[in-house]
């Protein structure tokens, strides 16, 4: 027993499917080489998102609905493909494979929409600051060159977060306790890769080249990944520990159908499940019995398999399918909130565009900038929360964490409510100065300073703290064991599916104001719109959807696992949420 102290606790391997020594390897010794990535990655794709619905309108001559469309479509895409990149994880490649290559896909995008930018027969001819229309092959080159970065980001995205994750022993107490800290620290590289991107780039993008403000990341990301490989004899991996870990989730389901007809046992205990020495020697964890979806119970019901009856499944597996649907209960409720997301990269832009955007008499500050802010208070907030929130909130609650996930989200959602409650009377304001100016045409500047949209930017910075993290650490940690890559996107793809519903909803909204010859909300003439209408429709929404997370939040149980041989569990959150702290 001597020699296998120093090995990690949880099984964890190096490259060559060697046990590690717990001292030499993970930790933050091993995350400092992906956070870089992160970084790079997160300046390339906010360095795109921020400012490419002024690119549509400017260079490929887009109408306003066309171009929010598009980014919207765009952004879901790259949020929706980790889907696919976290099964092949998950199933077959493992996460480190499944990122190297998926970050060459993406490095390969990042060339190409570079050359489409850059390269004068790739892109649209401009004189004197006006561009031509862009001929079906110059668009096809450029939609085709971004959704390669798509594809790419579906493998990277779901990955690179959970491997990082993955560098930290649950076996082991310390390495835990560092674990409650990563995805706050991991978000803040995030982040700072977001604040480069929106306040240097964005200027590049407008102001000197847009082949210079998409080749700068390109080389970072390059340049990351170098980095990434260099620190790959510090990295863990984990050992998948059933080879098809999502038959589990579908088998489950079609055992409880086959045994409806039999009656569930009063006691628990009296359902299929292996013993505490199975999953000790296995290394698996136990998932507790929990009294929620209890027709799925019925897949775990003993049988005599001799007479041709499907064999039982255990209580563990019942747990993971039930994990699943909890899972996907809250994820519903996060679509709204998302959908308020993609207004900081579409809506906000085209709305900043209208105001006077001047620093003194010659500095004019790109409308997309503005995002910085998000970004920015992101990075002041997360070292205030890590630092003092939660150590103030963990003597009060003695959660390990301050406050549970869920009462993390619930805070989050309800500051982003604020946040669309004050773009909401902002742009009241706005349409007060333009009727008081007689301001009609789509290009002329209302005299108000753009910074008057700083309050909705910073709550949203503020409310990110919240839900962006707390959403990515509650996906990795409610997602069954074996199925955490693909647990995490969850996450990715409820902001997916958020961009493609505000996509949807902005379509829908220009089609049914703008008939019969009426003025559209969102027009092309931004002027002339009414934004203040849409934006009260998010707040009702919002409002609505809020109250649709309580109910849905009240009635979820956090995951009950053992770590150890003797029969105790942990269940970091106890009760679900019952109030807002």
């Amino acid at each position: 027993m001597e020699a296998n102290i120093d090995y990690t606790q949880d099984g964890t391997v190096d490259l060559r499917g060697q046990p590690v020594l717990a001292e030499k390897t993970g930790k933050w010794k091993a995350c400092s080489f992906l956070v870089g990535y992160e970084a790079f990655e997160r300046m390339a794709f906010y360095g795109i998102a921020s400012n490419l619905v002024v690119y549509l309108t400017t260079q490929l001559h887009e109408d306003t609905v066309s171009s929010v469309r598009n980014v919207n479509n765009w952004s879901g895409s790259v949020w929706i493909t980790p889907l696919l990149g976290a099964y092949v994880a998950d199933t077959y490649l493992g996460r480190f494979w499944t990122f190297t290559i998926s970050s060459l896909i993406y490095v390969m995008g990042m060339v190409l929409l570079t050359m489409a930018v850059s390269i004068k027969f790739l892109k649209p001819s401009c004189e004197n600051g006006v561009c031509n229309k862009a001929t079906t092959s110059q668009i096809a080159f450029f939609y085709a060159s971004l959704y390669i970065i798509a594809i790419g980001a579906g493998g990277t995205k779901p990955n690179i977060s959970t491997f990082g994750a993955d560098q930290f022993d649950d076996f082991n107490p310390q390495e835990k306790k560092l674990k409650v800290s990563f995805f706050n620290w991991w978000m803040f590289s995030t982040f700072a890769g977001a604040l480069l991107a929106t306040v240097g780039l964005v200027y590049i993008q407008e102001n000197l080249s847009w082949g210079l403000g998409y080749g700068i990341p390109t080389v970072g990301l390059i340049f990351s990944l170098v980095i990434f490989y260099i620190g790959t004899p510090n990295y863990r991996h984990k050992v998948r520990k059933s080879q098809y870990p999502a038959r589990d989730l579908f088998r489950v389901p079609i055992v409880a159908f086959a045994n409806r007809k039999i009656d569930l046992p009063n006691d628990p205990s009296e359902l299929h499940e292996f013993d505490m020495q199975y999953y000790f020697s296995t290394r698996k964890r136990q998932v507790h019995h929990t009294p929620v979806f209890r027709f799925l119970d019925k897949a775990a019901i003993k049988r005599d398999t001799s007479t041709g009856s499907r064999p039982p499944c255990t209580v563990t597996q019942v747990e993971g399918a039930k994990l699943i649907m909890g899972m996907a209960m809250i994820w519903l409720v996060t679509l709204i909130p998302s959908t308020i997301w993609a207004q900081i990269n579409t809506l906000f832009v085209k709305q900043g565009t209208t105001l006077d955007r001047h620093l003194g008499s010659r500095f004019q500050i790109p409308a997309a900038s503005l995002g910085s802010f998000v970004t920015l208070t992101m990075l002041l907030s997360v070292p205030m929360y890590d630092r003092y929130f939660v150590p103030f909130m963990r003597k009060k609650t003695g959660n390990p964490r301050g406050i549970t996930l869920l009462q993390r989200l619930g805070t989050g959602f309800l500051i982003q409510i604020v946040a669309i409650a004050i773009a909401c009377a902002m742009e009241v304001r706005r349409m007060q100065v333009i009727k008081m100016h007689h301001i009609y045409g789509p290009k002329e500047i209302v005299p108000m300073t753009i910074f008057c949209l700083l309050p909705q930017y910073v709550l949203l910075g503020v409310a990110d703290v919240f839900n962006a993290i707390g959403l990515l650490e509650f996906f990795y940690d409610q997602s069954p064991e074996d199925m955490q890559s693909l647990g995490t996107t969850f996450f990715t793809s409820g902001i997916g599916l958020g961009n493609f519903l505000n996509s949807f909803l902005v379509t829908i909204v220009d089609k049914i104001t703008g008939s019969n010859g009426g003025n559209s909300w969102i027009g092309n003439n931004m002027n002339d719109s009414h934004l203040d209408y849409y934006y009260g429709f998010l707040l009702v929404m919002s409002t609505l959807n809020l109250g649709a997370f309580l109910w849905a939040s009240n009635r979820y149980i956090y995951k009950r696992e053992s770590t150890e041989m003797k029969d105790e569990f942990v269940e970091l959150e106890g009760k679900a949420i019952d109030l807002l702290p």
